[in-house]
């Protein structure tokens, strides 16, 4: 470890390696911070060569290292490995070419999600993807765990808007994933590579799709007596052949939680509020709410309201976006899940969740992107008590499992990372589990990429079992 120390030092002043515990210290858990582990330094490139010195340096001494952008993620997918390397990309943060005509963006890992959106908005263009934690979360996390957010029923995931990316193996070996073109042909490396929570590499650049802003928003705001009764209204508007850009929901506390942080002028007597927005052109809008509010008025909602301005369209969404951090005010700690449920479940799950929280004695905050059935159950605890983490984290493990004898994931776009693990067997054969990491160890042979996290342990196949190595067959990527 110390002569990989003397070579980092060679690579990085001292301001951006950090070796003391006083730095260190902020980086030793994710967002997940019951999840923590000290690595042995933390490193901040500011160009990509010191990026693929960093890579051949680990894969040269064995050193595991995870590449770190906000720190956002929930489930511990960015957690440094005990002793290992944090490589902080942070300050590669420059959007690097902007091309309206075409509608793309070629960024840097570390640009802030809702900074291409800026960067672009004068074009009349942004980038859809929009987690809860845009304001802060980079597109380096979003691509790494495939991130969504409320308006994914209609745009899809992070892996929707990428075209092609640029990065370095974790051997240091920098290639090329897809193109700026919608229409690639031969194995879809770049799908590969988006969400595979960090396992393969790190990305240097990222060529994203940019979609025009839409014309015209309308959005509603519905309230009920029970949460099932909200979950069973998202089917009712599915059916009426709406595809609406987003349809959240959020059960009681989650209410009480954003209204006491941001005021967002929620009805302060409802079980549950069905948030429904429209967007695109303006007459396409127009009809399209007219057969919503009919819809929604058909599902016994208390109170229908719509947004009279774009002010108010804001604040109802500022609530929402707001919720998960706002459950602090109700909870000195709570973890969250994301299982997803097939929508027409949802009703059932929402019932199944209310039973288990009453079985467990602990309280549980719904928020959750309804229109695709991913759940994000806030389940709140005192990590004082004797076993209140334990209680929490096995609450949040029957809930998981709910969710597959449903039929649906125990992951929409949290990842798996650490929290996890022990789920993927109850998911994925073991047929499935072997085949995963002969991918991964085909372009990570040291496994030294986000060692820990996503995949279950287990001995891999020998690599002469392997085949050839999947990133060498002509045309699928072009070698720098």
């Amino acid at each position: 470890m110390s002569d990989f120390i003397a070579q980092l030092r060679e690579i990085y002043p001292s301001e951006r390696l950090y070796e003391d515990d006083a730095r260190i210290t902020p980086y030793v858990s994710d967002g997940l911070t019951v999840f923590r582990a000290k690595p042995a330094a933390v490193v901040m490139p500011v160009c990509n060569d010191e990026v693929v010195k960093t890579l051949a340096l680990c894969h040269a001494h064995d050193i595991p290292f995870v590449a770190r952008g906000s720190g956002t993620s929930l489930s511990g997918g960015s957690m440094p490995i005990e002793e290992g390397l944090v490589i902080s990309l942070n300050q590669l943060n420059q959007i690097l070419e902007l091309d309206p005509d075409n509608r793309t963006a070629r960024v840097q890992p570390g640009v802030i999600n809702t900074g291409i959106s800026v960067a672009a908005a004068s074009h009349g263009l942004y980038f859809a993807p929009d987690p809860s934690s845009q304001t802060v979360c980079t597109i380096g996390g979003n691509l790494a765990f495939n991130s969504g957010g409320a308006h994914c029923l209609k745009y899809g995931m992070t892996s929707n808007h990428i075209l092609g990316i640029k990065v370095a193996l974790p051997d240091g070996e920098v290639v090329e994933l897809g193109n700026d073109s919608l229409e690639n042909t031969g194995p879809d490396c770049v799908g590969l590579f988006v969400g595979s929570e960090g396992l393969m590499g790190i990305a240097l650049e990222i060529q994203v799709r940019l979609l025009p802003k839409p014309e015209s928003y309308r959005t509603i705001l519905a309230s009920y007596d029970s949460l099932e009764t909200a979950g069973d209204a998202v089917a009712t508007v599915v059916a009426s052949g709406i595809l609406p850009g987003a349809m959240e929901i959020m059960d009681a506390l989650a209410i009480e939680a954003a209204e006491a942080a941001v005021s967002a002028g929620y009805p302060d007597d409802a079980a549950a509020l069905l948030l429904v927005e429209l967007d695109g052109e303006a007459a396409a809008v127009e009809a399209e709410f007219a057969a919503l509010t009919s819809a929604i008025e058909t599902t016994g909602a208390k109170e229908v309201r719509a947004a009279q301005d774009e002010n108010e369209r804001m604040l109802i969404w500022k609530g929402r976006k707001s919720a998960f951090s706002a459950v602090g005010r109700l909870s000195p700690d709570y973890i969250v899940q994301d299982g997803v449920v097939p929508r027409s479940k949802l009703g059932e799950a929402l019932k199944a969740i209310s039973e288990l929280s009453a079985d467990a004695g602990l309280r549980v905050a719904n928020v959750f992107h309804a229109g695709d059935g991913n759940l994000h159950p806030l389940i709140l605890f005192d990590a004082k008590q004797p076993d209140g983490l334990e209680k929490a984290e096995a609450l949040a493990g029957k809930i998981l499992r709910l969710c597959l004898r449903l039929g649906g994931s125990i992951t929409g776009e949290h990842g798996v990372g650490v929290e996890k693990l022990k789920y993927m067997p109850d998911m994925f054969s073991d047929t499935d589990l072997e085949a995963f990491r002969r991918i991964r160890r085909s372009i990570d042979t040291k496994e030294i990429s986000n060692r820990g996290k996503m995949l279950p342990g287990k001995e891999a196949p020998a690599l002469s079992d392997l085949g050839p190595h999947p990133l060498e067959k002509a045309g699928i990527i072009s070698r720098m």
